[in-house]
């Protein structure tokens, strides 16, 4: 069956798909981005921009009612974006965290975040969280533990690389790499690479700094012992990530799968602030499968060691199953109605 897929995203994203996915159609389609400051907790400076958050989410969804029309979608599928629901075709919302955790002292409030959360889930189709329904899974609390809307379906763990990535048996073949895997926004961003720097520059091995910027000119800036990449194509970036012998890299959620898939380990270092990072972090590094460190203590003489991976592999494989069913319930869904 032929099928017409449009990828609708900020610029700098789709400059990223276009890179992996060339040929497709795209449109300019730019969400709400937070802000993160340098020195106020990202919880505390979203609370400031809600306004301008309820504004994008009314605002995308009026725009995804002329996109349905214009371009006669049948199936929405989005990635954290409360307004993209409509009722006259399937809609799916992807999160892996219907709890939004906040700090100890206010953790009492996370009851308001769930239930709000639960009135947007209910108006999409479906809900997909990226991970296992049971344990082991990585989302921890995130997702589990909590009631959830009965359109929720767990789909395993997503990564571009999770198709073709290596056996555990073919991923041992290392050099003496630290390979530095840069994400998120500024100005965060800016000062973990400088602290990061300031470390590595003085050691013997090697060191790649994938700067995650797929909209600047490809290319290699060597400084000393350290090789700055502005963008890898997946199939390099892979390669690179499986020859390391030490990898660091924020603990967003997305690294973190595609790590998982290519059965790595690293050392993360959650966003200052980020509190879903700070979970993540101490969470994963509880089971062991993870080291962690704050920013503020990299430094002259710090140990920036990875772990090595000590996770099920089996979870890779479950997760293709629960992708194929939840996508194929999808499909139903949409045939029984149109």
């Amino acid at each position: 069956m032929d099928n017409n897929i449009f990828i609708g995203s900020g610029e700098e994203h789709i400059m990223l798909f276009q890179n992996e996915l060339p040929g497709m159609s795209y449109i300019n389609f730019t969400g709400f981005k937070p802000y993160y400051s340098r020195f106020l907790p990202q919880y505390f400076a979203l609370l400031l921009k809600i306004p301008l958050l309820l504004y994008h989410i009314i605002r995308e969804h009026f725009i995804l009612k002329k996109l349905i029309r214009k371009y006669s979608i049948d199936i929405v599928i989005s990635d954290n974006r409360f307004g993209l629901w409509n009722k006259k075709v399937k809609t799916v919302y992807i999160t892996h965290m219907p709890l939004i955790p906040l700090p100890g002292a206010l953790r009492f409030l996370e009851i308001f975040g769930i239930l709000l959360h639960r009135v947007i889930i209910k108006k999409y189709s479906l809900c997909f969280i990226p991970d296992l329904p049971g344990e082991p899974n990585l989302s921890g609390r995130l997702s589990h533990g909590i009631k959830l809307p009965e359109n929720v379906r767990y789909i395993g763990i997503l990564s571009r690389f999770i198709s073709n990535s290596s056996s555990p048996e073919e991923n041992n073949i290392k050099t003496d790499r630290t390979t530095v895997i840069l994400s998120g926004p500024e100005p965060q961003r800016k000062i973990l690479k400088q602290k990061l720097t300031a470390v590595l520059k003085d050691q013997p091995a090697p060191t790649a700094v994938m700067e995650g910027k797929p909209g600047k000119i490809s290319g290699i800036v060597r400084a000393g012992n350290i090789s700055y990449y502005n963008h890898l194509p997946a199939t390099e970036m892979k390669e690179m990530i499986i020859s390391s012998r030490t990898i660091i890299a924020r603990s967003g959620y997305t690294s973190i799968m595609e790590l998982i898939s290519l059965n790595c380990s690293a050392i993360l270092i959650p966003t200052p602030g980020q509190t879903e990072q700070e979970y993540l972090a101490g969470y994963l590094s509880e089971k062991g499968w993870f080291n962690t460190i704050p920013q503020d203590e990299i430094k002259e003489g710090v140990n920036l060691t990875s772990n090595t991976a000590t996770w099920p592999h089996e979870m890779t494989r479950q997760s293709s199953n629960l992708l194929e069913e939840a996508l194929k319930e999808l499909l139903e869904k949409h045939h029984k109605d149109s």
